[in-house]
Order: C-alpha cells, then sequence, then structure tokens
C-alpha cells in the first residue's frame, strides 16, 4: 500500500495515571510505531505513561498544571520549535486541548485533538477553541453528536472508536485464587464496578439498589475498582447502608486481565460517558455488563448482545435489570461470549491505528514511500 512514509507526531497526553485515555495513547503509539512512524510524546513529570511509552517514543516530560498553566504555550511551543513534528496530536484536556492548540497555530503545524468525554460545552467555547484544532477526532459517535450539536463544523470531524487488546483479556483466569485475593467466597455472586471513584460515574446509584438485591441474593458481593476524590464518600454510604459486608473499595488495578474472568457481572452505572474503556475490557474478557444508556455506551455495550441498558440515574430500572442477571446464568453466559465476538470484530487496536493514521494522512501529503505495516 502506499502512503504517507515516516511521519513525526508530537503527543501531548496530560493525564498521570496510566488508564482510559493515557492507555489509548499508549496503544496508539505501539501501533504507529510497529507501522514506521516516529512518536515524541509530550507528558507531565513523573507519570506512568512515560515509563511505559519510552520503549515506542522520544518522551518530554514536562511541567503540566492544568487548564490555567499558560506558561504550557510557552514550553509546548519551544518544544514543538525543536522537534519540528510533521503534526501534533492533542489527546487529553487538562490544558493540552487548548494550549497545545496555541503552540501548534504558533508553530504553524497542523493540530488534531481527540476529544474522549461527552461533557456539554457552550458553543462559544466550541466556536473559539476547535478553531485551534484542524481535525477533531471523537471516540465515538455519541461524542460525535455531542460536538456537532455545539457547533462543531461537520468538516472537522472525525470518528475513530476507543480499542481494546481483546485477546489479553480472553484469556482464562484462576477464578478461585482471583476470588481469593479478593476475599470473595469462591460460590459468591461477583460484581464489578471499574471507574473512577467520582460524581458522574454513578456509584451511589449501584449502592443504593444493593439492599434489597442482597436480600434476595445474601451471596452476593461487590468490588469496586478505581481511585478517586469521592472514596470517603463512598466508604461512608456503604457503611450508612450496611453493606461492609458486602462491599468494597478494591482500588487502582493494574492486572484487570487476571481480575475480570472472575466476576459475573461488570455494572456502570455513569451519568456520562464517552465510551467506556473498562466496558471493552469486560467484554473482551467474557463478562456480561449493566450499564447506562448515556454517550457512546449503546456503541459498546448492544442491548441484549453483551449486555443490557439502562436509563442513568434510575435505581429501579437498575435493581431489576441486576437482579434479571443474576437469576440467569445461561443468559449471562450467552452475553459474555457475544462481547468477546463484538470486541474482536469492531475495537481491535489495529482498526485504531489505522483510523488515527487516516486522520494523519489527511493532513500531512507525503507519497514518496510506503508504510511499512506491522507483522
Amino acid at each position: 500500500m502506499v502512503d504517507t512514509p515516516g511521519m513525526k507526531i508530537l503527543h501531548i497526553e496530560g493525564g498521570r495515571h496510566l488508564y482510559g485515555g493515557a492507555f489509548q495513547v499508549l496503544h496508539l503509539l505501539r501501533g504507529l510505531a510497529a507501522r514506521g512512524h516516529d512518536n515524541l510524546l509530550a507528558c507531565p513529570r513523573g507519570c506512568a505513561l512515560a515509563k511505559a511509552a519510552a520503549p515506542v517514543a522520544q518522551v518530554c516530560e514536562l511541567p503540566m498544571h492544568g487548564d490555567a498553566d499558560l506558561l504550557m504555550v510557552v514550553r509546548l511551543y519551544r518544544l514543538i520549535r525543536r522537534a519540528r513534528p510533521d503534526l501534533v496530536h492533542l489527546h487529553s484536556r487538562i490544558g493540552a486541548d487548548v494550549m497545545g492548540g496555541l503552540a501548534g497555530r504558533l508553530s504553524g503545524v497542523p493540530v488534531i485533538h481527540t476529544r474522549r468525554v461527552d461533557n456539554p460545552e457552550p458553543r462559544w467555547l466550541v466556536a473559539l477553541k476547535y478553531r485551534l484544532h484542524d481535525r477533531v477526532i471523537a471516540i465515538s459517535e455519541g461524542i460525535g453528536q455531542v460536538l456537532l450539536s455545539e457547533g462543531l463544523p461537520a468538516t472537522k470531524l472525525r470518528i475513530v472508536r476507543s480499542a481494546v487488546d481483546w485477546d489479553r483479556y480472553a484469556q482464562p483466569a484462576d477464578r478461585t485464587a482471583i476470588r481469593q485475593q479478593l476475599a470473595v467466597p469462591t460460590d459468591a455472586l461477583l460484581i464489578g464496578v471499574i471507574a473512577q471513584l467520582i460524581p458522574r460515574k454513578g456509584h451511589r446509584f449501584l449502592l443504593a439498589a444493593l439492599p434489597a438485591l442482597i436480600a434476595v441474593y445474601p451471596n452476593l458481593h461487590v468490588r469496586c475498582f478505581g481511585q478517586g476524590l469521592l472514596a470517603a464518600e463512598i466508604q461512608r454510604q456503604i457503611a450508612d447502608l450496611e453493606l461492609s459486608d458486602h462491599v468494597q473499595l478494591a482500588g487502582f488495578r493494574d492486572d484487570l486481565p487476571n481480575i475480570l474472568p472472575a466476576l459475573d457481572l461488570v455494572v456502570h452505572p455513569v451519568l456520562m460517558e464517552g465510551l467506556g474503556v473498562s466496558l471493552l475490557q469486560a467484554a473482551s474478557a467474557g463478562v456480561p455488563i449493566i450499564a447506562s444508556r448515556v454517550g457512546g455506551i449503546p456503541e459498546a455495550v448492544r442491548d441484549g448482545e453483551n449486555g443490557l441498558l439502562v436509563p442513568p440515574g434510575d435505581v429501579a430500572a437498575l435493581r431489576e435489570t441486576i437482579s434479571r442477571l443474576l437469576a440467569d446464568p445461561e443468559y449471562r453466559r450467552k452475553l459474555g461470549a457475544g462481547g468477546q465476538e463484538l470486541m474482536a470484530r469492531e475495537f481491535s487496536v489495529d482498526a485504531m491505528v489505522e483510523g488515527n493514521l487516516a486522520v494523519y494522512r489527511e493532513l500531512v501529503c507525503r507519497t514518496d514511500a510506503p508504510d511499512t505495516p506491522s507483522s
């Protein structure tokens, strides 16, 4: 295939933890390097992504202090002028979307911004901010529709879904050993929640539904994987509802490929979600999912194919849907198998990398040599 050869891409990621969007950046860096492109990564000093990306990118660790860090423009401008990339790809907000956009514009380099959340923005901000970007990549159709409704020109929008290395999660695991690690009885019904402990992830709705469920399923246990500002508040709610014998905050885990096959069900009761990488991981592991019908979630959780969808914030509907799946192990197995088929078909890492490359090629025109695809 004759294609754009040897591009040099400066990636800017402001997140400090290696999950969600930052993990998608790592997938992309690896895929681009395997195809013969040069990656530069600007990221916060000491972040987890810096170490993980070192084999596939030249890493530039910089001070990054968020949306109010105006000096980030100067630091990124100097980096762009020194490195002379073919384009700049902004992967997060946390200041990178605006400061990186300004630095790219001042340098005269094409700028791409990947939008991973469906949070609404005022039309005036959309009109100003996205003027800095030559293309805006949404990771789901749901996010794309939000952007269009707020005034983003359709000519700038491209859809490239997030990806999962699904076969890594589709491995057999020692279910008994994992449950022992999690302090869960081997014969328990085990629900996992994989999300940051922040308000929009909706942990409170699941907790409110649990007392009635435990009355029917006394062997029901819940483990919440993630970290965040609401940890103490959620812990208090668990105690207030007398759920401490059944629900535990398990913290951030980097061994989810081992843990997920030990779950009977993943519940994701969010109020807003761009797509949900944890849902892709759960589906890859063959775990059925119950999630809110919001944002890009219906693209990751197909109702009746790999999970069931409920209205956001509806505790009664959430409780009834969980009860339905807990009572029907055969249906859970069917949904789990459907999830693995869906991930292999539509959410591969190769598809995500090629989707981003297609956007790059719109802005960087070279025809002097072919791409070198990975073997």
